[in-house]
């Protein structure tokens, strides 16, 4: 696992002057050298993409179909292997890292099922007025150019599937950039689209680093830029580019929501039990981790302790033991960050009932409560395996402190009560709400994505590919309808 890794330069492999190193974030051992592709090699890359453009979306439904279908095959024939790569890489517990490979499986099998459907065309009667007469307007979407496709570290293979898999549905060439911390998984899709028989151009996976990142999204000839990272990388590309289509998925401090009525044992188990998993089951790496607890005041005293022992069970240590709920952050000075924003936030006053300790790049699960306003802990994502507790009385209070936050990704609110499912989900504002269960749940067919500074536009197979094109209407004359 410490051999030199190519790129992908227009569906073949290339290598360029210089490499850099991927280490583990368990045990800084090494994992692999990366090759880094050149300005030439990038600018080839980019033309290629171009060039093909119209060549690929003309491409027929089944060959885009069978390629992803392949992909998907050979994902789930090589599970074992690519997920011990992601959680080399990564430092993703090795059971995590199998269900990402899981996903991105089910990425790459629902993108060749939509390709298939993809673009069968609307048709609407014009004759409605009297000048429509003998019209028919047919709508059909096409690719509104090349996808520019940046990819996050904390999910370093399914969420370069959820860019590559639509954009090839769609018949959209694209530019894949994975993260410079995790580029392994992102080639290993290269490796298996380098098995079919997509048309040369229609893809790349560059491992650029990040500085040469605002020049390729300048580029006029990637008009689509999807983007996962950080609010603050997200918004200065779409303030650079705002002629530009931008979807950004960004951060979130997802809130899950006890209520009263979610009051019984068997309850309160299964709520304590799923927000300690999904507060810590990507080292906390999660836009949708569960950051905030916010339980109404008839259920808190009895929910606090089994939230507090759950946490303290989840089993911490080498990502690669099947045993290992939580493994370490993808860098020492991420685990830094969120040691000081803890220590902020009990010097001012909260109380640390579990965790609270470093070391190295691994940040025992916390909780806190009684986090005061101000804090950053309070206001920003923290990305960690940190979560605090508050205390509200009833509903509409419990809602106002779901929304008092800058962002808005999804929440979860435990309650069987189908009226206040319905309230919640049009009172909350965030992309999903997610009813009995975490904030964390994510099916990858489904929309996904974030109102206020959670980003704009959706993920999910089909809202990618919708996302990608654009309506073309065709009127035809003299129909005899």
């Amino acid at each position: 696992m410490t051999s030199t890794h190519a790129f992908w330069l227009a569906g073949r492999q290339a290598t360029g002057e210089d490499t850099y190193d991927v280490t583990s974030p368990w045990d800084g051992r090494p994992v692999g050298k990366v090759s880094v592709p050149t300005d030439a090699q990038v600018e080839e890359a980019v033309a290629a993409a171009h060039a093909v453009l119209d060549e690929f979306a003309a491409t027929p439904a089944h060959v885009r179909a069978a390629a992803l279908d392949h992909v998907s095959k050979r994902l789930a024939e090589r599970t074992e292997e690519i997920a011990q790569l992601i959680s080399a890489e990564n430092g993703k517990p090795i059971k995590w890292a199998r269900g990402e490979v899981g996903r991105a499986v089910s990425v790459f099998r629902l993108a060749a099922e939509e390709a298939r459907r993809f673009n069968g065309g609307d048709a609407q009667r014009l004759d409605t007025d009297a000048g429509g007469q003998g019209r028919l307007a047919v709508t059909r979407r096409f690719p509104k150019g090349v996808v520019l496709g940046i990819a996050p570290f904390n999910f370093p293979l399914n969420l370069c599937a959820h860019k590559v898999a639509p954009a090839i549905a769609a018949g959209a060439p694209i530019i894949l950039k994975p993260a410079p911390a995790t580029p392994l998984s992102g080639l290993i899709l290269g490796e298996l689209l380098a098995e079919t028989d997509l048309p040369a151009g229609s893809w790349s996976v560059l491992t650029v680093t990040n500085d040469k990142m605002p020049a390729l999204v300048r580029d006029e000839r990637l008009p689509v830029i999807s983007f996962t990272g950080s609010d603050k990388v997200g918004y200065a590309i779409e303030a650079s580019v705002p002629h530009k289509h931008c979807t950004l998925e960004l951060g979130g401090n997802a809130a899950a929501v006890v209520l009263a009525d979610y009051s019984s044992d068997a309850d309160l188990d299964w709520a304590a039990s799923r927000i300690a998993t999904f507060s810590n089951y990507q080292a906390g790496q999660s836009c949708i981790s569960v950051q905030r607890v916010i339980a109404d005041a008839s259920v808190y005293d009895r929910l606090l302790p089994r939230i507090v022992a759950a946490v303290e069970a989840q089993g911490t240590g080498d990502p690669s033991d099947d045993a290992t709920d939580v493994g370490p952050l993808v860098s020492e000075d991420a685990a830094e960050r969120v040691e000081s924003w803890v220590d902020e936030a009990v010097n001012a006053g909260a109380k640390l009932l579990t965790g609270g300790k470093r070391d190295g790049a691994s940040y025992a699960p916390t909780v806190l409560a009684d986090v005061p306003a101000g804090v950053t802990l309070a206001t920003e994502e923290v990305f960690g395996p940190v979560l605090t507790v508050q205390k509200v009385d009833g509903e509409a209070e419990a809602f106002a402190a779901v929304n008092d936050s800058k962002y808005g990704l999804q929440a979860g609110v435990f309650t069987r009560d189908l009226q206040t499912a319905f309230r919640a989900h049009r009172a909350l504002e965030v992309g999903g709400v997610v009813i009995g269960d975490a904030p964390s749940y994510r099916a990858d067919q489904m929309p996904y994505g974030g109102v206020k500074q959670s980003g704009v536009g959706r993920e999910g197979v089909r809202s990618a590919m919708d996302d990608y094109t654009y309506e073309r209407v065709l009127v035809l004359t003299g129909l005899a309808l």
